[in-house]
């Protein structure tokens, strides 16, 4: 049975995820919305600097309604002025992980089509090498410390370029000035037209990994958007009230989870957000935890591992804290039960997807069941089935298929993808495999046959594998995941090499570094004679996978 969303959530109510910003800046706008270093914006400030740039992209750039404007940025301040400014000159959103090389670079944005971009200045270089084969016409940059106050911003961007290295020298001709396109805009006078795109129109393209291949642009509409907020929000209310809370964000927000809570969810309740741009600083981390009254925090397990193992963390007053949430990988039963006992506060665990927008399931206080990832979302309908799509009896597994409103609308310009995973009937096909009880309680059991997870980040081993084929000494390889306590899984490299090459792990692993983000890089390496396959040449990196484990016990 299908629990219903009641209350206060009408589907016809809202038709943009720019009326939650209408709505957080009327009722709470003179609370803090975002608070980024020592600066803080209150919901007012947001809907006016997201106003100013919104004017500049409509009267000085090409951009025009339906383009696509792509955001690489870590958690800054400039993040949701610049998201909801480009919403509101019509544009479509592509958000782009800060961590991709030059090559994911350019893939993502030849394949969103990208016509415009803002990114950090520690990005610039990367870019360079790139922007030539892309579509990309505007290229606003910023650095660090925008939005800062003056002192602080000049402190921050001259510490970040001359003390710690963290720009590297570019050259991009035409870029313009986050702050001068913000100044630029606010000295326009003409009110802003209507948002050209609500309802069913794509608000967010956002990419995730498939088995194989290349990641895809999950297209996300305002309505997908807005209908996973509120099923976030009936399932959480338990826990997060509205204009109270302090919400700690270390999960980056071009992250689907972290774009939905703290740029759509947390707005629209009017609470206040403390970004950390690098949650890899645990320093940072720590030091926001430490320094504020933080009700609720949202992570992964190798951050709350992280975590516990820091004497730091002890001594932080967590009386305050209230909700503690995670996902993105399989939380571990004793960082779970250590988090709680130090803290006082117990972890819920979620499921979700980026093609779910992206919350499926989660626990709560009143519907907890650790080990499980909670029941499912209001007006989310799920099934167990076996590879003929027929249900599978109670307790049995099978793959979860799941509809409801935050189900995306399509993969980006690839209907077959599309057509693979989505039923003519609105299932979507997660290619998880699970177990649900006779209360509906999910329990994952198996994630997408291949996919691997490092750190929360999906990692596709297509990608690894064609671009590690493109040494001139491999002839052919599969990479898998392998468990570790840190990360969840580490990456592991099988290659075949070339006849008579000498390539060794060393040089392979240098080569890696140049084409691949660190995550995905190999942890291993082994060079192996030939490579397991099944009788149509497809590469088995099941039976690799058990081999690793087997040898790994001897």
């Amino acid at each position: 049975m299908t629990e219903q969303l009641t209350g206060e959530y009408d589907p016809g109510q809202y038709r943009s995820v720019l009326e939650v910003l209408a709505r957080a800046a009327g009722e709470y706008g003179d609370k803090p919305a975002f608070t980024c270093f020592s600066a803080t914006l209150d919901y007012r400030a947001v809907d006016r600097l997201s106003d100013d740039f919104a004017r500049y992209l409509q009267s000085a750039t090409s951009l025009k309604p339906g383009d696509r404007i792509a955001i690489q940025l870590p958690n800054l301040l400039q993040f949701p002025v610049a998201v909801f400014g480009a919403l509101k000159a019509g544009l479509i959103v592509v958000n782009t992980n800060p961590l991709y090389t030059p090559r994911e670079m350019r893939h993502q944005f030849v394949d969103a089509g990208a016509k415009g971009i803002v990114i950090l200045a520690n990005f610039c270089s990367k870019l360079e090498e790139i922007l030539a084969d892309t579509d990309i016409e505007e290229v606003i940059v910023t650095r660090l410390g925008d939005l800062q106050s003056p002192l602080q911003r000049q402190i921050i961007n001259l510490g970040a370029r001359y003390l710690k290295k963290l720009v590297p020298a570019y050259s991009l001709p035409r870029a313009m000035d986050f702050m001068q396109a913000l100044k630029r805009g606010a000295a326009q006078s003409q009110p802003l037209p209507a948002p050209e795109s609500a309802g069913d129109d794509t608000a967010l393209i956002l990419y995730t990994g498939g088995t194989t291949g290349y990641a895809k642009g999950v297209m996300l509409s305002h309505n997908n958007l807005l209908a996973n907020m509120m099923q976030f929000r009936a399932r959480s209310r338990e826990v997060i009230s509205d204009g109270v809370e302090n919400i700690a964000g270390p999960l980056p927000l071009y992250h689907s989870y972290a774009f939905l809570l703290h740029c759509v969810a947390m707005p629209f309740a009017g609470n206040h957000n403390y970004l950390i741009p690098n949650p890899r600083d645990l320093d940072s981390v720590i030091t926001v935890l430490q320094n504020n009254r933080i009700t609720g925090f949202v992570g992964i397990n190798t951050l709350f591992l992280a975590l516990l193992e820091r004497e730091e963390t002890a001594a932080i007053d967590f009386s305050a804290m209230r909700f503690c949430g995670a996902g993105a990988m399989p939380l571990s039963e004793h960082v779970q039960t250590e988090w709680e006992a130090m803290t006082g506060c117990p972890i819920y665990e979620g499921y979700g997807l980026t093609e779910c927008s992206p919350v499926v399931s989660v626990n709560s206080p009143s519907h907890n069941r650790p080990g499980t990832v909670g029941l499912p979302l209001a007006a989310t309908d799920v099934r167990v089935v076996d590879d003929n799509g027929t249900d599978v009896p109670d307790g049995d597994v099978g793959e979860l298929w799941i509809r409801g409103p935050q189900v995306m609308r399509a993969y980006w310009q690839r209907e077959e993808d599309t057509r693979q995973v989505l039923t003519e009937d609105g299932w979507l096909k997660s290619g998880d495999f699970v177990t649900i009880d006779a209360e509906g309680y999910i329990r994952i059991v198996d994630r997408k046959k291949d996919m691997i997870l490092v750190s929360g980040f999906n990692v596709i081993p297509g990608e690894i594998e064609e671009y590690v084929n493109s040494h001139p000494d491999v002839r052919e390889s599969a990479a898998i995941g392998v468990p570790d306590e840190h990360s969840g899984e580490d990456v592991v490299l099988y290659a075949v090499r070339k006849k008579t090459s000498s390539l060794d792990e060393q040089t392979l692993k240098d080569f890696c570094r140049q084409g691949l983000t660190a995550y995905k890089l190999p942890r291993r390496i082994y060079f192996v004679d030939e490579l397991p396959k099944s009788n149509i040449g497809k590469i088995l990196r099941r039976e690799l996978r058990e081999q690793h484990a087997a040898s790994s016990r001897d």
